[in-house]
């Protein structure tokens, strides 16, 4: 059956022979796609894309877009698919394709394949045998700290109206000796940011030295993430698979060096971060203040 729509996940060369494809189908035998179905690959002008048919009452355009809007649906379909592409890109070259593209049968991906050809055939080129990885630092929070005497009559404890100037108050603080422990906590605060954020910098510069290729992504939302502590690095490194043992032992070398930043390390995933050469960075691209304080893909 050739009819019907089709969700395209993943892009892969093709030889010509009839044994092209078939590592990243015959990993992908017991995986199912956005809406339970097999992949399959529809071969063209020496690409193959991996595709599954898919439920118009779900996938035709107008559904889509309200199912889009259902950010359970969205993150459900989202896990599919990376799962499908990072099973097809375990052994194999794999150019992700965007979320949620969906064509009108095999014609239709036969036509998206004809129109990005040269673009599909070039990442294909730069991106043979590299893998990417993903890094992620927090800052955690310092732990609380136990209040001086006389804290609990400050400013803003209970009943500190009454009390925190009477002369004679035993451990009394006065208002001015608060503010000035208040402004004292909040310079800590921002030296130990600083502190992070500079060990962030080394980790990224370090690490942007195994790899070819290196791109920072926005920090993310901690209500996205579920993660409280401060994201002050997410990056991700095109590194060559061969590579990757003594990468991530790097990693982990790095991640010991100081309790106060934690560091994590996911993948190896498909180079969904530099499929694009125009959205790509120089590996020694090193990190400004600004960027360590805010999809990529949760990777």
């Amino acid at each position: 059956m050739t009819e019907g729509l089709r969700y395209a996940y993943a892009v892969v060369r093709d030889t010509g022979t009839p044994e092209a494809a078939l590592d990243a189908l015959t990993a992908l035998e017991e995986v199912r796609g956005v809406a339970g179905e097999p992949v399959r690959a529809v071969r063209h002008l020496g690409l193959a894309v991996l595709a599954g048919a898919v439920p118009a009452e779900d996938f035709d355009e107008g559904p889509l877009r309200r199912r889009l809007e259902d950010m359970a649906w969205l993150e459900d379909m989202a896990r599919a698919h990376q799962r499908v592409v990072d099973t097809a890109g375990a052994e194999s070259c794999v150019i992700p394709v965007r979320l949620a593209t969906v064509c009108q049968g095999e014609e239709g991906l036969r036509r998206m394949l004809a129109t990005g050809r040269e673009r599909f055939a070039s990442a294909l080129d730069r991106l043979e045998g590299r893998v990417e990885w993903g890094v992620k630092a927090y800052a955690a929070p310092p732990p609380p700290q136990e209040p001086p005497a006389g804290a609990a009559n400050g400013p803003d404890s209970p009943g500190a109206s009454d009390s925190p100037d009477s002369p004679g108050a035993p451990g009394a603080m006065s208002g001015r000796d608060y503010l000035r422990r208040r402004k004292a906590q909040r310079q800590a605060a921002e030296r130990r940011w600083g502190d992070t954020e500079e060990e962030a910098r080394l980790v990224h510069h370090t690490l942007s030295g195994l790899a070819e290729r290196a791109r920072l992504h926005p920090p993310q939302d901690p209500r996205l993430s579920g993660v409280s502590d401060r994201n002050v690095l997410n990056a991700a490194y095109l590194v060559r698979r061969e590579d990757s043992a003594a990468f991530a032992e790097r990693v982990g070398e790095l991640a010991g060096r100081t309790p106060e930043l934690r560091v994590e390390l996911t993948g190896p995933w498909a180079p969904y971060s530099f499929t694009d050469p125009d959205e790509t960075e120089s590996a020694d691209e090193t990190i400004t203040p600004h960027q360590t304080g805010s999809a990529g893909a949760d990777r």
